[in-house]
């Protein structure tokens, strides 16, 4: 595995690599970096894929943009300009967990030549979202993180306090019962370089304030709500109260949709059940056309 820089949309995004064959990209979430897919990088490419996972917008080694944007149009066109550098056009698979899944949805639907098939993890489809997250009190204290860090300097004191304990009880509260220290160390080392943490809840504050959306991207931003015609795999663990919703939201979909609920894990699904979220993905993207 090697690490590689491609410019996109304007930045340098830092991405993992491995294996030849067709392009997937792995796209990651947070509170997380592009080495969660360390189980599946090596699995992929020994099934004949090559293999990129980039660090997003913001987490380093990628660049932190001096004035930049984070909402969902800019990070759709981060993975879109990634597609195009390393295929020339070329569509390739896109495979995403978290905001990873967010920006997976939005690229499928607003640039559906450049993606093959698409697999979705633990978080569903933004209007599917948007609509339990108003009918259900349990969704919003599941999202409590979205409100939180709406607040100004607050939550980069909260989060970066106690040796960045708020991460730790991130991943325990989302994957109960799932130990993963060493990841979670490098995930903290990468949240405490200069700028980092503010440019990853960035990410949440575009998400309500359009004051920091670009106003260059409306007409992307209107694609990226366009039904999804790319075959798409939405996979959610038995133990993340967000799989109840994967069934609704296939009215969000004029293509092949499928879903899925691993049972025994959470959240972070790719790391608790590693050799079976593998073997998911490899057969989701086999598949004939």
């Amino acid at each position: 595995m090697e690490t590689r820089r491609v410019r996109a949309n304007g930045i340098e995004l830092a991405c993992l690599e491995a294996g030849s064959g067709p392009t997937v990209i792995l796209v990651h979430g947070f509170p997380d970096n592009a080495r969660t897919w360390s189980r599946q990088i090596p699995a992929l490419a020994a099934a004949g894929f090559h293999v990129v996972a980039p660090f997003l917008r913001g987490y380093p080694p990628t660049e932190i943009p001096a004035q930049g944007y984070y909402d969902r149009a800019t990070l759709a066109l981060d993975l879109k300009e990634l597609i195009v550098a390393l295929g020339g056009g070329e569509p390739a698979f896109l495979v995403g967990q978290d905001w990873g899944a967010g920006i997976t949805y939005a690229v499928a639907a607003a640039f559906p030549e450049l993606v093959r098939r698409a697999v979705v993890m633990a978080v569903a489809h933004p209007a599917e979202m948007r609509r339990t997250l108003l009918a259900s009190p349990q969704h919003i204290h599941r999202s409590f993180h979205w409100w939180f860090f709406q607040l100004a300097a607050l939550p980069e004191a909260a989060i970066a306090a106690n040796d960045f304990a708020f991460v730790d009880y991130l991943w325990s509260y989302w994957s109960p019962g799932h130990e993963d220290a060493a990841h979670l160390a490098d995930v903290k080392q990468m949240l405490a370089l200069p700028g980092a943490l503010s440019a990853a809840l960035a990410y949440y504050r575009a998400l309500f304030d359009p004051a920091n959306a670009d106003p260059a991207l409306a007409e992307l931003r209107d694609a990226s709500n366009r039904p999804i015609a790319v075959p798409t795999l939405a996979l959610c663990g038995s133990n993340d109260l967000r799989g109840e919703m994967l069934a609704r939201q296939k009215e969000f979909f004029r293509g092949p949709y499928e879903w899925r609920i691993v049972e025994g894990c959470g959240h972070f699904l790719h790391r608790e059940r590693p050799a079976e979220i593998t073997r998911l993905v490899v057969e989701w993207l086999q598949r004939d056309p």
